[in-house]
Order: C-alpha cells, then sequence, then structure tokens
C-alpha cells in the first residue's frame, strides 16, 4: 500500500529538515538584510530630514576674548512614528553662507520624538574668531539671522544596528534688530564741576529675540552735529528678552555744549548721537571684541531735552564757562 501524501511529507521533513532550515534562513536574510541596510538607513535618514528644530532660549554669560559660556535650550518637532535614540554627536555651528564653521557644539543624546528638549550647557571656543564677529554682529543690526548645523550622530532604533546620518538643519533666530525702539526714559543732571557736566539716568533698550546676553561694560562717545560732547556707560549690561529698562551714566564737556546751543538759535531740543568705539564692550577687565565690533556697527540717535536734563540753572552754570 503507497503511504499517504501525509506520510510521505512526515517522512521528508525527518529526513531534509536540516535543507528547510537552511532554506528558511536564507529567505530570511535576503527579506531582512535589505531592510536593515537599506531601507532602514533610508527611513532613519527621512526622520531626520523632516524633523524641526526651534531654539527657543539662549543665554551667553561670562565672556573672554576667545570664549564664552552658553545654555540654549532646543525643542525638536517630528511627525514620525519612528522613534530612535539619537547618540551625542559633536556638531558644526555656522553662518549658512560661510565657507567654515565658527564654532563646534557638543549636543547631548536623546530620544526622538515630537517636543523632545535638547538643553546645552557649555564653554564655547570659536574656532574661527573672524566668521563669530561677523555672526555677532549679524545679531546686532538685524531682524532675523539664520543659523546652520551640521554633524553625524549615530542612531539606532530598538534592537537594530547603529547607523550614522547625517543632521543638516538652517534654523531662524530673531536678531536685536539695531534695538528698534531703543530710548531715553530720564536724565537729569548730577553734577557739574571743572567744566564737565555729569549727568545720569535710564535707557529702555528692546530686545525682541530669545538671547539674554551680558555685554560687560559699555563705554560709548556722545556727538551732537558732528562735534563730540562726551561719553556715556553702561555698566554690566545684561540684555534679557523684551524690555530692558537700563541705568546710563554720561560725562560732557559743558563748554561745548553751550557752543552747540548758541550754534543753533538756543535750541533746546538736541539730536545726540551714540556711537561705540570696537573697545567699547569690556567685561572683568578684558576687552571684548566680537561684543564690542557689533555695538560700534549700530550707531543710536536720541532727542535730549536740554532744559529738563540739566534744568532752568544750566545757563547760569556755564557762563562762566564761555
Amino acid at each position: 500500500m503507497r503511504p499517504s501524501i501525509k506520510s510521505r511529507m512526515i517522512s521528508h521533513f525527518k529526513k531534509w529538515w536540516w535543507a528547510h532550515c537552511i532554506a528558511l534562513v536564507a529567505v530570511v536574510l535576503v527579506v531582512a538584510l535589505p531592510l536593515i541596510y537599506v531601507l532602514y538607513p533610508k527611513i532613519a535618514q527621512a526622520g531626520i530630514n523632516d524633523s524641526t528644530l526651534d531654539i527657543t532660549s539662549m543665554v551667553i554669560s561670562n565672556p573672554t576674548p576667545g570664549s564664552f559660556h552658553l545654555k540654549a535650550k532646543q525643542i525638536i518637532g517630528t511627525k514620525s512614528s519612528f522613534h530612535p535614540t539619537i547618540h551625542g554627536f559633536k556638531a558644526q555651528v555656522s553662518r549658512p553662507e560661510a565657507a567654515s564653521a565658527f564654532a563646534a557644539l557638543q549636543i547631548p543624546g536623546l530620544k526622538a520624538r515630537d517636543n523632545a528638549t535638547v538643553s546645552v550647557d557649555q564653554r564655547l571656543y570659536p574656532t574661527d574668531q573672524e566668521e563669530f564677529e561677523t555672526l555677532v554682529t549679524d545679531f546686532m543690526i538685524k531682524n532675523v539671522v539664520p543659523l546652520h548645523v551640521h554633524g553625524k550622530p549615530a542612531l539606532r532604533e530598538g534592537g537594530l544596528p547603529n547607523i550614522t546620518v547625517t543632521y543638516d538643519k538652517t534654523v531662524h533666530l530673531k536678531g536685536f534688530n539695531r534695538l528698534r525702539g531703543f530710548k531715553l526714559l530720564d536724565l537729569h543732571m548730577t553734577k557739574f564741576k571743572a567744566r564737565r557736566i555729569n549727568v545720569e539716568g535710564e535707557v529702555l533698550i528692546p530686545n525682541a529675540s530669545v538671547i539674554t546676553i551680558s555685554l560687560g561694560n559699555i563705554t560709548m562717545d556722545l556727538s551732537a552735529y558732528g562735534t563730540a560732547i562726551g561719553k556715556c556707560y553702561l555698566s554690566n549690561l545684561m540684555l534679557r528678552p523684551g524690555q530692558n529698562t537700563i541705568p546710563i551714566e554720561a560725562n560732557v564737556d559743558a563748554t561745548v555744549l553751550a557752543e552747540i546751543i548758541l550754534k543753533n538759535g538756543e535750541r533746546w531740543i538736541l539730536p545726540v548721537d551714540i556711537a561705540a568705539s570696537e573697545g567699547s564692550s569690556v567685561y572683568d577687565g578684558q576687552v571684548i571684541p566680537y561684543f564690542s565690533k557689533a555695538i560700534a556697527a549700530n550707531n543710536l540717535t536720541v532727542q535730549v531735552d536740554l532744559k529738563r536734563t540739566l534744568g532752568d540753572t544750566f545757563w547760569d552754570l556755564v557762563k562762566g564757562v564761555l
């Protein structure tokens, strides 16, 4: 009697089980290997490409001529169902149009998911000082500043192997926009001695950016109608996001000021130009060149009511000077 099909199949598998196992493994490898080594990297890179980066806060403090402390909070946005672990990596940060990066930033590892927070807290040493000075000046004078971040982090999803992806993002940050809205809130004379007028008051400095920045002690030149009249000082200047009310002091040459008033028909509303040199920012006794250059790129003008500022006694005080 001929064995049934079932019996023959059982007999076949008992004899050739090892061959079927090899074939099964081969099929699995044929299917799995392309998934792991072709589709997996492509899916991972697509997820990185489609993600977003938003810098929500940045604090620049303790500057030196060659470094500063950076603390920043960044939010990652993604709509992907792919949520790999991205290992910490070194990112090159630059202006998009620049030939080289100005600094390398260490990005901590994270689990990629929507609204994931990445916090950076480190001392940063610009590797291209000229590029960094240009960037800081861009932040001072522009409304929006692009910042390019590039790196090659290792990435892993579940039990799959590590792969390397390219992280390449350009973020757009609000700049200081030439300090639009800067104005004099108050100014009054505190002393008149040896042909010098000492005044102090407050200025309003708007900051539309998310950046908090320690600029140090700022010295700026004052002039009216092209003639130098003195200097003003902003001590330990720190700008925070929003409206900043900052104390200001000034030292003015009474002789020159009186001559300008007479020359212009005793007009008591005086347009005063405020300008800085490239050594105007000093922090902890050191000139900070990148801040000084940025401040020097942004001249300001305020309208000063001399009668209100100096009082009715000013003319009597300057009689002996002229």
